[in-house]
């Protein structure tokens, strides 16, 4: 269950996160710990997210929630990466896992298959491009995707 701080901290960290060309992807407030832990994930929208992203970041956001008085008591505040999701979605993730192994899904089934893995050659505006067993196969994105790395 989200904490119920949650929505106003969001609030408050994605236009630092804006200006700083970063995006929050998450925050999570952990009042189970002695402090409690306000974690917040960040991504830079250009690059692999840095400790000099994640301490800018900190630096701003900690001084302007200190002076919003959401969190009355005392806390830590993490700042870091979300780290790599197993699903791939913006066109930076299907260049960086270019030749790997991946495993497509589909919602509908395209000529009686809706599962599919093989090593990801690209993807269009038309499909995406999978090589199984030497032969590059197109899987139609009209039959809804999921793209992800294997377990």
């Amino acid at each position: 269950m989200t904490h119920p701080v949650i929505p106003d901290i969001l609030a408050l960290a994605q236009p630092i996160a804006e200006d700083l060309g970063l995006e929050v992807t998450d925050a999570v407030f952990q009042t189970n710990k002695r402090p409690p832990v306000l974690r917040i994930d960040i991504r830079n929208l250009q690059q692999d997210t840095s400790l000099n992203d994640c301490e800018a970041f900190s630096r701003s956001f900690e001084a302007q929630l200190e002076e919003s008085s959401l969190i009355a008591s005392a806390y830590v505040l993490e700042v870091s990466s979300p780290g790599i999701s197993p699903y791939l979605a913006t066109e930076r993730d299907f260049i960086a896992f270019k030749g790997f192994e991946v495993v497509v899904t589909g919602d509908n089934p395209h000529q009686g298959q809706s599962q599919w893995q093989g090593s990801l050659q690209g993807r269009d505006g038309e499909a995406v491009y999978l090589s199984i067993r030497g032969r590059t196969v197109a899987i139609p994105l009209t039959v809804g995707l999921t793209v992800r790395l294997p377990h």
